[in-house]
């Protein structure tokens, strides 16, 4: 039994077992409080069982942080899958790596391209493309909407075939969102080995 509910029970079994004394000498022994302090102590239990479920939650939800924490095991490996280009389109879009090489932690989203990162730490990433030489190819690696490095190569009469990449290191929160967008009006090629996107969690902080 709880501390509150041990004062609820006591407090109103006190003034339920005073209904037989006579009123005068009910009024000189609790006076008027003990029915508001019954209201009150109600409230205050209520009150206490909310908070000891919200607490119960954050624990759960701090020992399964505290877990990847200590494993630190967070990595992923993603290809565009597919066959064909991909553009050139007329706004920015971000690159959905379907075909999924390797996901620990589950935190890269194959149906979005997103990566989230699940506990705050130092993360490095890697993303490579194929593309067609007489067409303009460019990616940028993105962190919460901001390019953080870039790949590209310009378009030319004489060159069949482009390669590119590039790689970060990245301080990461709880939350952050990396992937990886393409500029309007450029293109990339698709298949299940040369266009890819990687990440690793490399120490939790």
């Amino acid at each position: 039994m709880t501390f509150s509910v041990w004062l609820l029970v006591c407090f109103c079994g006190l003034t339920l077992g005073q209904e037989g004394l006579p009123q005068t000498e009910v009024a000189s022994e609790t006076g008027s409080c003990f029915p508001d302090m019954c209201k009150f102590l109600k409230e205050f239990g209520a009150m206490k069982e909310k908070q000891e479920v919200m607490e119960t939650r954050q624990t759960e939800t701090e020992n399964q942080v505290l877990v990847l924490r200590k494993k630190g095991k967070v990595s992923f490996s993603a290809a565009t899958g597919g066959s064909g280009s991909i553009g050139p389109f007329n706004t920015d879009t971000t690159i959905i790596y379907r075909r999924l090489i390797i996901n620990v932690g589950n935190a890269y989203n194959q149906h979005t391209g997103i990566f989230g990162a699940p506990v705050p730490g130092i993360y490095y990433f890697t993303f490579f493309y194929h593309a067609g030489g007489s067409q303009v190819a460019s990616l940028s690696l993105m962190k919460n909407n901001e390019a953080v490095v870039t790949t590209s190569d310009h378009q030319t009469s004489h060159d069949g075939a482009d390669n590119g990449g590039n790689a970060a290191f990245l301080q990461l929160q709880q939350g952050d969102q990396v992937y990886v967008r393409m500029p309007a009006n450029c293109h990339v090629w698709q298949n299940d080995y040369l266009t890819t996107f990687s990440g690793v969690l490399l120490r939790p902080l």
